[in-house]
């Protein structure tokens, strides 16, 4: 048994799967999938097991799963489905006149599911002028070849990471889903919320066609037998406060404590199960070395130096304040080092925020109204360099909510000695 086997942070967790709160979830999707009908859309923050959930529940044999990544139009995603089942696409018919005769190449789709299904009436045409005469080539209507292929079957469509599909092609996306699920195609959409910008479920095509189902991040307790069910198949005996840390510096995030459970291993000199009992102590020293490691497999680099760089100025340059260690930093500064200080927490509120700050500054410290402003374009900032939202500033109420556990793993440990 190896430790790599057994923490698998990028991989099916065979050894490590957790599903103590999933069984109502797994119900629902069972009962869902079984009615037919239906688009079953996932939402929760990044990272909080939405993928390995289908996986385990669905089984990868029927899974037809394709990401919202690079998506540049509608059909690209039901073109990276066919290429999952095998479906050819390419240009269909042309004829070419010239002074010989008429040469013609028929319609040819076929597929490892149904053989021809797209001859004829998948087909629409137009026509080109060419040098000896006219071509007419004809486009696969994606959505009918789609149909086609999938209704009826145990294939099911899993869109993970639909929220990297740009806007406007989601509306269309709907419209099309919609479509297909009406023809028996079964569909499930992963995303990550972004309060009422959730354009399946709040898509007015969709309305009486879409299952909720909602994952939060991870409570410590279910991150704890992630580590628990892991180092008792190598043997390794961890002490409860380490364990405690880890599942902390988890943010509720399984698979983070994936990656960290497995870089403990590696830590220990445990790749694989040992003979004689190895214990874990609750050694801050092993801590920083084992998040040190981790913290190499995400890369925020270029985003936390523009956040701590704020907006440009204009006019006078920004007040600057002393650090109790001894730095010196403007508002900014002050506000990433404050997010990276223990306990690691995701949300923050007005007060915990200023008393963050505070603490860290060696006499004056910035006024709540420049602290709160810093977070407004702090927020913008990430979010228009990542191309995604990873943290949010609600200004009505005062909260600077990090939506991914990795963005705050690298603010903590990134720059750590």
């Amino acid at each position: 048994m190896k430790s790599k086997d057994v923490f698998t942070p990028g991989r099916f967790p065979m050894h490590t799967f957790v599903d103590d709160h999933l069984v109502g979830k797994k119900q629902q999707l069972d009962d869902v999938l079984d009615a037919g009908a239906m688009l079953v859309s996932l939402s929760g923050p990044s990272k909080s097991g939405k993928t390995v959930f289908v996986e385990q529940v669905i089984g990868r044999q029927n899974l037809l799963q394709i990401t919202g990544a690079g998506v540049q139009s509608v059909s690209d995603l039901w073109i990276r489905v066919f290429h999952l089942i095998g479906t050819p696409v390419s240009a269909l018919t042309s004829k070419e006149k010239s002074k010989s005769g008429t040469i013609e190449a028929n319609v040819a789709a076929s597929s490892n599911i149904a053989i021809a299904k797209a001859q004829g009436s998948l087909s629409g045409s137009s026509t080109i002028s060419s040098g000896s005469g006219k071509v007419e080539e004809t486009a696969i209507d994606h959505l009918q070849l789609l149909v086609k292929e999938l209704a009826e079957t145990d294939f099911i469509v899993f869109l993970d990471d639909f929220h990297y599909v740009p806007k406007e092609i989601q509306k269309e996306a709907a419209k099309q889903i919609k479509e297909a699920i009406r023809n028996n195609v079964k569909f499930i959409c992963a995303s990550v919320p972004y309060h009422a910008d959730d354009v399946i479920r709040g898509n007015p095509d969709l309305r009486g066609r879409v299952h909720n189902i909602d994952f939060d991040y991870w409570k410590s307790d279910l991150l704890k037998k992630i580590a628990q069910k892991g180092f008792a198949l190598l043997n390794i005996d961890c002490d409860d406060e380490m364990l405690d840390c880890l599942v902390a510096e988890a943010a509720g995030s399984p698979q983070l404590m994936q990656y960290l459970c497995l870089n403990t291993c590696h830590e220990l000199d445990v790749r694989e199960r040992k003979k004689s009992t190895v214990t874990l102590k609750n050694d801050r020293n092993l801590l920083k070395n084992i998040c040190r490691r981790t913290v190499l497999s995400t890369d925020y680099g270029s985003v936390v130096d523009k956040m701590k760089e704020g907006p440009k100025t204009r006019g006078s340059d920004r007040k600057i304040y002393l650090s109790k260690a001894g730095w010196q930093g403007d508002v900014y500064q002050l506000l990433t080092n404050a997010i990276a200080q223990d306990p690691p927490k995701l949300t923050f509120r007005y007060q915990s925020l200023i008393d963050r700050i505070t603490a860290i500054c060696n006499g004056e410290a910035p006024s709540g109204s420049s602290v709160t402003s810093s977070c407004y374009h702090a927020a913008s900032i990430v979010n228009e360099t990542v191309g995604q939202t990873i943290v949010e500033w609600d200004g009505y109420n005062d909260v600077f909510d990090i939506r991914d556990p990795y963005f705050l793993f690298y603010l903590r440990w990134s720059e750590q000695e």
